[in-house]
């Protein structure tokens, strides 16, 4: 494994070891997790060292939350992540390619329609459309290997409940691709844009959606980081949508 870095996040409350370089947590991860407040049964798809994961368990003490993941190291340190901060009687992590057949990951742990929510911070760029970084874990991160956004999102269907919610970041100009790829499976959606900045602008959008419902597209106020910014820790949607 390659060498790493022990950090500290959410003011010390949590701690969290991950890759010294390539990779590692950023704002996205601190977005996703403060995206919804929920308690139940919520899925960390494509978790990485377990951020999200462990950031929403911090905040939501009644969620119960499975981190899954493929790469090994990546595994590694978000089974010794969860351990170091205690939270191994309600975080679980699960070994599975999101991109392998429902029974393959099923029999891994993942459950179909049994999950309340699920939150998601996939790879940005298409596998061969882009430069890929020389960086192993970096390029990793950003890839989509062995899949699309497409699938991406068919797996989180797959293990989302009728009525459940999805939570994705993604890149603010990836929104038709994104729209596509919910589809039919997803309605309810309400996007969110995030600018740096009141007039630059927007790099990621946020986006809630729920599974199997038919309610039309709303966007909602835009997320403005800087000096005069929100406070990461409140809730960008509200719990009870």
């Amino acid at each position: 494994m390659a060498a790493t870095t022990r950090d500290r996040i959410l003011e010390g409350r949590l701690s969290l070891r991950q890759p010294a370089s390539g990779h590692r947590v950023g704002l996205d991860a601190v977005l996703l997790a403060n995206a919804r407040r929920a308690a139940g049964h919520v899925v960390d798809l494509g978790a990485g060292v377990g951020s999200v994961g462990l950031i929403f368990a911090t905040l939501n003490p009644e969620a119960r939350i499975a981190l899954v993941e493929r790469e090994p190291d990546s595994l590694a340190l978000a089974r010794l992540n969860l351990a170091e901060n205690g939270l191994d009687d309600r975080v679980t992590v699960i070994a599975t390619d999101v991109f392998a057949g429902e029974a393959v990951r099923v029999a891994a742990g993942l459950g179909r329609e049994t999950a309340d929510l699920v939150l998601t911070n996939p790879p940005f760029a298409a596998e061969g459309g882009t430069r890929a970084s020389p960086d192993d874990n970096r390029r990793r991160a950003h890839v989509m290997q062995g899949g699309d956004l497409d699938g991406w999102l068919r797996t989180a269907a797959s293990c989302l409940r009728p009525g459940g919610h999805l939570v994705m970041i993604h890149r603010a100009d990836a929104l038709a691709p994104v729209l596509a790829a919910c589809g039919a499976r997803f309605g309810a959606l309400t996007l969110r844009f995030v600018h740096v900045g009141d007039t630059a602008p927007a790099v990621r959008l946020l986006l809630l959606a729920t599974k199997g419902s038919r309610a039309p597209l709303t966007i909602a106020a835009p997320i403005i980081i800087g000096a005069a910014g929100p406070d990461l820790a409140q809730a960008y949607f509200p719990a009870g949508r």
